[in-house]
């Protein structure tokens, strides 16, 4: 049985430009399931500069499945880009330190927590994912698109703000895949299922 190497940077030969995501991660705060992969037109290293506001002081966590598809320009905005929306003014005072070093005593910035993208989801070309968002399984994100809020388990999403377009498979067969979970299957057994997953027939995957 020959399985592909989820601990190789480049798993396509000659060809640097697509990379098992989890191996070029540098950030302890990005967390990259196995075999999930990021391609980039110019540079992978591209990934990393698109996670945008990702502030260690803040904590916040970039945490992506297993067996993720990731196009090009896909952007990541973390809490760091938030302001204080409730406030009179939402400019941020404190950071410039001297005599306004004090403006946020006794007061935190907004945070929506960890952003969380499921397992063999496809996010497509120039998509944004907002802070906190929390992606299902299964899920497809349409190029462009501007993802403001949850997005739910096997349904595809497109435009600004996202909208749910339709749900990919019917509520009885996303119940079912929920409950497989392939993805959590040993690799061995997932080569050798390989024709079922590029298939439809949900019911043969049991």
């Amino acid at each position: 049985m020959q399985i592909p190497d989820k601990d190789i940077k480049f798993p396509l030969e000659n060809y640097k430009k697509l990379c098992f995501l989890k191996n070029i991660i540098t950030n302890p705060n990005i967390q990259v399931g196995d075999y999930t992969y990021y391609d980039d037109f110019e540079n992978v290293a591209n990934f990393e500069k698109n996670v945008k506001y990702h502030f260690n002081f803040i904590g916040d966590k970039l945490i992506i499945g297993k067996f993720c598809m990731i196009a090009s320009n896909v952007t990541f905005f973390m809490n760091g880009a938030n302001h204080l929306t409730e406030a009179i003014s939402s400019y941020p005072f404190a950071i410039f330190g001297k005599d306004w070093k004090n403006a946020m005593d006794g007061k935190e910035y907004p945070t929506k927590g960890n952003t969380i993208i499921g397992n063999d989801v496809w996010v497509g070309y120039n998509a944004t994912i907002m802070p906190g968002v929390k992606i299902g399984d299964g899920a497809i994100i349409a190029a462009n698109a501007n993802v403001v809020k949850d997005v739910e388990p096997y349904s595809i999403v497109g435009g600004n703000p996202a909208k749910e377009l339709k749900k990919r498979f019917s509520d009885k067969k996303i119940k079912t895949l929920l409950e497989i979970k392939w993805w959590n299957w040993s690799i061995e057994k997932i080569t050798k299922s390989v024709h079922l997953l590029t298939g439809n027939n949900v019911a043969e995957l049991k």
